[in-house]
């Protein structure tokens, strides 16, 4: 199963000498960086999925808001899971 975080760029910056654009993301009080190579378009303040560190799709935040709490919900029950499995 493959999972997106809905994420909220809060800068933009280039890197390896302007070759690729990475963004400052932040999704449930969390911050991490994401590569923002397969959505150009992407600007501060856009809704991306991001997925192992790369922002695949932008998204509104009304559909941002409908995704995060399924995604807090499956983290929850993956860390009760674990909590049995060990």
């Amino acid at each position: 199963m493959c999972l997106a975080i809905p994420s909220k760029i809060k800068s933009i910056e280039s890197q390896y000498d302007g070759l690729v654009r990475m963004a400052r993301v932040q999704f449930g009080g969390i911050t991490k960086e994401a590569s923002l190579e397969m959505v150009p378009q992407a600007q501060i303040n856009d809704y991306v999925l991001v997925h192992v560190g790369v922002a695949i799709s932008i998204v509104n935040e009304e559909g941002s808001q409908k995704i995060f709490p399924i995604s807090r919900r499956n983290w929850r029950i993956r860390r009760i899971g674990r909590r049995f499995t060990t």
